[in-house]
C-alpha cells in the first residue's frame, strides 16, 4: 500500500526524481571511490615516496569531495522539495475526497479520525519520503558497491562481512517485526485521544455545568498515559535499534583490523588495501544501517498508508448525476440575481414512494413518503422529536439518497442531474447554523461571491439581522470566530438565512432555521421572506407549530411515516398527530 502509493504520487515528478537518483549515484560513486584512491596513495604514494602521485592523487580526491558535497546538497533540496510537493498532493486529494463523502460516511470514519489522516498520517509519509529521496536509493547501491570492491581487495578477508550481514538482517527483522503493531495502535490511539479533547473542549460549559472536571480529566489522562506508554514502547525499539548495530559494527571492526593485521604481516595484504577493505566495510555497514532506518520509519508509514488508501479507496455512495445534457455541468452562480438552471424549470419538488434505510438499520427511518411541493408555496414539515423530518429534508440536495422511491426537482430526478446542477438551484440553511472563519462579509458571500455591499444589506435586512450586525464596531468587516462562536445562537440563524437568500434561488429548504429566534422576530423575518422569496418554493423543516401555521402545505411525520398532509386548519380536524403537537404549544383559544 504505501509504495504503490507513493508511486502513484510521484507519477507526476519524474524529471524530479530523476535528478535526485543521479545526484545520489554520484555520491555513492564519490564514496566508492575514495578508499581505493587513498589506498593507492598509501601504497604507491607514502611507502614508495613518490610525491607528485600523492599531490596529483589528493587533488582527485578533493575534487570528488567538493562533487559529492555539491551533490549531496542539491539532492537533498530536491528530495525535500518533492516530499512536500507529495505532502500537499496528498493533502488535497483526501480533502477532495472527503468533501464528496456523505455525511454518513463522515461519519463511518469519524471526523477526528479524518483530520488525523489529513495532518499526521501524511506529515508520516512526507517524512518517509524525505529518507527515501535522502537514503534509499544510496544504501543498496553503497552496499553492493562496497562488497564488489571488499572482495577486489582481498577475497579472504571478506568472509567477514557474510558473518556479519545475516546478524544485521536478523536485527531488522526483529525490530520491524515488533514496530508494525505498535505504530498501528499507536496512530488508533492518536485518534481517540484527539476524539476526546475536541469533545471536551467543545462541550467545555456542559463539563463545567455538571462538575464533571475530575471525571473528565481522569478520562483524558488515561487514554493519554495509554498513548504515552505506546510511544515509550517504540521508543525503547528505536532505541535498541543502534546499540545493538554498533555492537555488531565495532566487532566487525576489530576482526577486520585483527586478521587484516595478520595478513599484512604475512605479506599476503598491503596496508593500503587493509585500510581500503576497512573502508568499505564501515559502507556496507552504513549502506545497512541507512535501510534499517528507512525499514524503521516504513511501518509507521505503511499504517498511515493503509488508513490514508480506507479514505482514498471509499467510493461515495452519492454518485454525480447527469444534467439535461447529458454531461455534468457546473451552475455556481456568482451573481446575485434568481437563478433558474436547466434541473428546475418550475415543476416543484415531487416524492413518489420514498424511502430510507441507514446500512444494517432494523427499521426505516422514512417509509413510503409521497407529496408536492410546488413554487410559490411554503411547504412544512412538523413532527416528533426522531421522526425524519431532517433526514426527509437531506434527500432533496442528495446530502443522503433514498433507499427507495424516487425524488424529482423541476421534473427531473435528483439522481440524473450533476451535483452542481442540483445544489446550484436551492438554497439551504441546515439545522447546526455554521459560519466560517473571517468576516461577516466573507461569510455572506459564500453564496454570492460577487454581491455587492448594498445587496449584502438587503439581505441581512430581511432576516432581521442587520440592526446587530450595524452595531458591530465593524459592521460587515466584523470578524467571525471558528464556527461562529463569537454570535449567539439566534444571530448565527439569521446571518446563515442572509447567507441563504443571497442564493436567490427557485428553492429554499429551512431545516428548523428560526428555532433560537424569539415569535416577534421570527413573525417578522417570516413576514420579510415571503416578499423576499417570491414564486420561490419552500420547504420549512419546524418544531414549533407557530412558524408553519401560515404554510400552503403542512407535511406530518410520525415515526418515519407521512401520516397526514394539507393546512393549519385541515390538519386540526384531521389529524390527532398534529393537534396533539398543536395543543402542546398552542393554548386551545389561541388556535386559529
Amino acid at each position: 500500500m504505501l509504495f504503490g502509493l507513493m508511486i502513484r504520487l510521484l507519477a507526476g515528478y519524474k524529471a524530479p526524481v530523476a535528478a535526485i537518483v543521479l545526484l545520489q549515484l554520484v555520491q555513492t560513486a564519490g564514496n566508492l571511490l575514495l578508499p581505493t584512491i587513498n589506498a593507492a596513495i598509501i601504497d604507491d604514494g607514502i611507502v614508495a615516496g613518490n610525491t607528485p602521485l600523492i599531490l596529483r592523487l589528493g587533488t582527485v580526491m578533493a575534487v570528488i569531495a567538493a562533487l559529492q558535497a555539491a551533490a549531496a546538497i542539491a539532492a537533498g533540496y530536491l528530495g525535500a522539495v518533492v516530499a512536500m510537493q507529495l505532502g500537499r498532493q496528498l493533502r488535497g486529494e483526501l480533502f477532495a475526497r472527503i468533501q464528496s463523502l456523505s455525511s454518513q460516511e463522515v461519519a463511518e470514519f469519524g471526523t477526528q479520525s479524518l483530520v488525523t489522516r489529513a495532518t499526521n498520517d501524511t506529515q508520516q509519509i512526507q517524512s518517509f519520503a524525505v529518507l527515501v529521496f535522502t537514503m534509499l536509493v544510496a544504501a543498496p547501491v553503497m552496499g553492493v558497491g562496497g562488497v564488489v570492491l571488499a572482495l577486489d581487495q582481498d577475497v579472504v578477508l571478506s568472509s567477514v562481512v557474510i558473518i556479519i550481514m545475516p546478524v544485521l538482517f536478523v536485527i531488522m527483522y526483529l525490530i520491524v517485526r515488533r514496530l508494525v503493531p505498535l505504530y498501528r495502535e499507536g496512530q488508533e490511539l492518536l485518534d481517540r485521544t484527539g476524539g476526546i479533547l475536541r469533545e471536551q473542549i467543545i462541550g467545555a460549559n456542559v463539563i463545567r455545568a455538571f462538575v464533571r472536571q475530575r471525571h473528565e480529566t481522569l478520562r483524558f489522562a488515561r487514554m493519554n498515559t495509554g498513548l504515552t506508554g505506546n510511544n515509550l514502547q517504540s521508543a525503547l525499539v528505536v532505541a535498541a535499534m543502534l546499540p545493538s548495530i554498533m555492537i555488531v559494527v565495532n566487532l566487525s571492526s576489530v576482526a577486520v583490523v585483527w586478521f587484516g593485521g595478520h595478513r599484512v604481516h604475512a605479506g599476503e595484504m598491503q596496508i593500503g588495501a587493509l585500510t581500503a577493505f576497512v573502508a568499505y566495510i564501515l559502507q556496507i555497514l552504513l549502506a545497512i544501517m541507512m535501510a534499517m532506518y528507512v525499514l524503521m520509519t516504513a511501518p509507521r508509514a505503511a499504517v498511515c498508508a493503509e488508513r490514508i488508501g480506507a479514505v482514498l479507496d471509499t467510493v461515495p455512495s452519492i454518485r454525480d448525476g447527469q444534467d439535461l445534457h447529458g454531461t455534468p455541468t457546473d451552475t455556481h452562480d456568482d451573481r446575485p440575481s434568481r437563478y433558474a438552471g436547466p434541473v428546475f424549470d418550475g415543476g416543484g419538488v415531487v416524492f413518489r414512494g420514498v424511502s430510507f434505510s441507514y446500512p444494517g438499520a432494523e427499521a426505516p427511518v422514512l417509509e413510503d413518503i409521497s407529496f408536492t411541493a410546488m413554487p410559490g408555496i411554503t411547504t412544512a414539515i412538523v413532527g416528533s422529536t426522531g421522526s425524519g423530518k431532517s433526514t426527509l429534508l437531506n434527500l432533496v440536495p442528495r446530502f443522503l439518497d433514498s433507499t427507495a422511491g424516487l425524488i424529482t426537482v423541476g421534473g427531473a430526478d435528483v439522481r440524473s442531474v450533476s451535483l452542481d446542477s442540483l445544489r446550484g438551484n436551492m438554497a439551504v440553511v441546515p439545522q447546526r447554523s455554521h459560519l466560517f472563519t473571517g468576516s461577516i462579509a466573507d461569510n455572506l458571500r459564500i453564496a454570492a461571491p460577487a454581491a455587492t455591499d448594498p445587496e449584502l444589506w438587503e439581505a441581512l435586512g430581511t432576516a432581521q439581522a442587520a440592526g446587530f450586525v450595524r452595531d458591530l464596531p465593524l459592521g460587515l468587516e466584523a470578524p467571525v470566530g471558528q464556527g461562529g462562536t463569537n454570535f449567539s445562537g439566534g444571530q448565527r440563524q439569521r446571518l446563515c438565512i442572509a447567507r441563504a437568500l443571497l442564493r436567490r434561488a427557485p428553492l429554499y429548504l429551512f431545516d428548523d432555521s428560526f428555532s433560537a429566534l424569539d415569535y416577534d422576530t421570527e413573525a417578522r423575518l417570516r413576514e420579510a421572506l415571503d416578499v423576499a422569496i417570491g414564486r420561490a418554493a419552500v420547504i420549512i423543516v419546524a418544531e414549533r407549530i407557530a412558524t408553519v401555521t401560515g404554510a400552503g402545505l403542512i407535511l406530518v411525520l410520525d415515526d418515519g411515516r407521512l401520516v397526514a398532509q394539507g393546512t393549519h386548519r385541515e390538519l386540526l380536524e384531521i389529524s390527532p398527530t398534529y393537534r396533539q403537537i398543536a395543543e402542546s404549544q398552542l393554548e386551545l383559544e389561541d388556535m386559529p
